[in-house]
C-alpha cells in the first residue's frame, strides 16, 4: 500500500485540479471556441450521475465514504452502478470536463487527465483491492460485468 492511497479526499483532488486548470488557462489566452451551453449540459449530467451514485449507496444503506471502503455492507450493482463501477468519480471527471469547456483553453484539459490518473491509481485501485478481499467472487464477477469508468 502506498502512502497516498485513500488519503486525500477525492473532492479535494478535484478542486485542486480545477485550480490547476484555471491557472493554466489564465497563463495562456483562450485557444478553443467558448461553449458555455455545452459546459452547462456536461455539468448537469455530472451532477445527475454523482447524485444517482450517492442515492444508490443510501438506498442500500452502505457507506459512500471514499476513505472506508472496508465498511461497505454489500456490492451495489444496480441503478447507475450497472453502467459504471465509479459513477461519483465519473461525475467528478465530467465536472472538470465542463470546467475545461468553460475555460476554452486546451492546456486546461490536462487537469482532467491528471485527476483521472490520480483517482484511478490512489483511490479506485485501492478500493477495488479492498472490495475484492471483502466480497470475493461476487465483486470480481461485478468487475467483469461493469466497466470501471463507462
Amino acid at each position: 500500500m502506498n502512502a497516498l492511497e485513500l488519503k486525500i479526499p477525492p473532492l479535494a483532488v478535484m478542486l485542486l485540479c480545477a485550480v490547476l486548470m484555471y491557472a493554466l488557462a489564465a497563463w495562456r489566452p483562450a485557444d478553443l471556441p467558448a461553449m458555455p451551453w455545452l459546459a452547462v449540459l456536461v455539468a448537469a449530467a455530472a451532477f445527475g450521475i454523482m447524485l444517482a451514485g450517492v442515492a444508490a449507496f443510501h438506498r442500500h444503506r452502505t457507506t459512500a465514504n471514499p476513505h472506508t471502503p472496508e465498511q461497505s455492507r454489500l456490492v451495489v450493482s444496480d441503478g447507475i452502478y450497472r453502467f459504471s463501477r465509479n459513477p461519483m468519480y465519473l461525475g467528478m471527471v465530467l465536472l472538470l470536463a465542463a470546467w475545461a469547456l468553460q475555460l476554452a483553453q486546451a492546456a486546461a484539459w490536462a487537469g482532467v487527465a491528471v485527476f483521472a490518473a490520480y483517482i484511478t491509481r490512489f483511490q479506485i485501485i485501492p478500493e477495488e483491492r479492498i472490495l475484492s478481499v471483502r466480497f470475493g467472487e461476487a465483486y470480481r464477477a461485478y468487475c467483469c460485468q461493469t466497466r470501471r469508468w463507462l
